[in-house]
């Protein structure tokens, strides 16, 4: 097996660690179980663990806690697993083919997404695809982050596309994008005079937010509840989009994810960074109980190459006000 070097501090006696362990801290990210990591590349539970021992001993800390029986991947064991993600991925377009023999996928193509990546950032990325694969025929659904979970668990979709964080033993997550939230104001609004907005800045502000059933409403809601403020919810929407549209009208501020819409805004709206940071994370799921197909690999592989590539990078931050012409 292939050994990579780690840095190590004098007096160490292991000094480098496999990339066999390394696939198996991303499928323990993945799935947060011994015995499914294990069956997932063809190892025994044992061996999992194993290797997990011996990849915390070279590194010299901890990268999962032991919580009901599943393994819980900290903020380490998630910095290492996301700058892995490139690594793989290069590593599979190697196993796989070279790029200048790759063929074109054939069959069948089934995706969903939930309304506001569906509409502010698929469309292109599809678009490329099909005239790359023109024998294949895609399936695109726009769909609920909640229904899409258990849809894709159920395999009545080959790969999703969501920013909600799913807790489901029937689905493969493959993150795409980390982001942090950023605060959404009126362009002539008194707080864009702020380079950083915080809690206490919205006390008693009008304010626009996502409906309950988002995954990121409870976070957003706990942050204000621990600041001890409070703040005038004027409406509750079920998208970015409509809540970025509410504060183009002046009704009020809100928080959200800056993927995929912060390019997208247009006039009269200035984003500003909120602290404390709300971490998102965009994810691709698909089933769990069997392997990607070619075409769901590809679909994966051309959509992060896009981001890579610039096409559209969403901010994480930042002192920005939208440019309309921006996307």
């Amino acid at each position: 097996m292939r050994k990579i070097a780690a840095p190590h501090a004098e007096g160490e006696g292991r000094t480098d660690f496999t990339l066999r362990e390394l696939e198996v801290l991303r499928a323990l990210v993945q799935s947060g179980k011994a015995t499914v990591a294990a069956q997932r590349l063809g190892m025994s539970q044992p061996a999992v663990s194993r290797a997990l021992s011996q990849l915390e001993a070279t590194l010299g800390r901890q990268l999962f806690e032991r919580s009901g029986g599943r393994l819980v991947p900290n903020a380490e064991a998630l910095s290492i697993n996301e700058q892995l993600g490139p690594v793989f991925a290069a590593l599979a377009r190697i196993a796989d083919r070279s790029q200048a023999e790759r063929r074109s996928h054939t069959g069948s193509l089934r995706i969903a997404a939930p309304p506001t990546i569906a509409h502010c950032f698929l469309p292109s990325r599809l678009a490329a695809l099909t005239k790359d694969n023109p024998e294949l025929e895609i399936v695109f659904d726009v769909i609920s982050s909640d229904s899409l979970i258990s849809s894709v668990a159920e395999a009545q979709y080959d790969v999703g596309l969501t920013d909600a964080q799913p807790a489901h033993e029937g689905i493969r997550t493959e993150l795409l994008l980390a982001t942090t939230g950023i605060c959404v104001l009126p362009a002539r609004h008194r707080l864009t005079d702020l380079d950083v907005v915080r809690p206490e800045d919205l006390e008693g502000e009008p304010f626009i937010a996502l409906t309950r059933r988002h995954s990121a409403r409870v976070a957003v809601d706990r942050i204000f509840e621990r600041a001890g403020v409070r703040r005038k919810i004027v409406i509750e929407t079920a998208t970015s989009v409509s809540a970025a549209e509410f504060v183009r009208e002046g009704l009020g501020v809100s928080l959200m994810n800056p993927f995929p819409i912060a390019h997208q805004l247009g006039r009269g709206i200035v984003v500003r960074p909120f602290e404390p940071s709300i971490p998102f994370r965009a994810n691709f799921l698909t089933p769990a109980d069997r392997p990607p197909s070619p075409a769901t690999l590809a679909f994966i592989e051309t959509t992060r190459a896009s981001l890579e590539t610039g096409r559209t990078t969403p901010l994480s931050g930042g002192n920005h006000q939208t440019d309309p012409s921006g996307d």
